[in-house]
């Protein structure tokens, strides 16, 4: 299985932080699962983070490569 494969879909992640601020919210919550809980978010966070700066990468260099051939032409 490749890299990309093994990635999280960005929505279904932002679903899965939305999960774990519930449960962390819960007044019933012991604290080893709230601290179990908070590295999975800070985990996905992370991976979120990772997504959304590949995906403005990818939409800098189409920018930057429209405007060059603007340019040129």
């Amino acid at each position: 299985m490749s890299k990309e494969d093994k990635q999280i879909d960005f929505e279904a992640s932002l679903k899965e932080l939305e999960s774990i601020v519930a449960k962390l919210e819960d007044e019933n919550i012991s604290l080893e699962d709230s601290v179990q809980s908070f590295e999975e978010g800070v985990n996905l966070v992370k991976e979120c983070q990772r997504q959304l700066q590949k995906a403005e990468l990818k939409i800098k260099k189409l920018l930057d490569d429209g405007t060059s051939t603007e340019i040129n032409n």
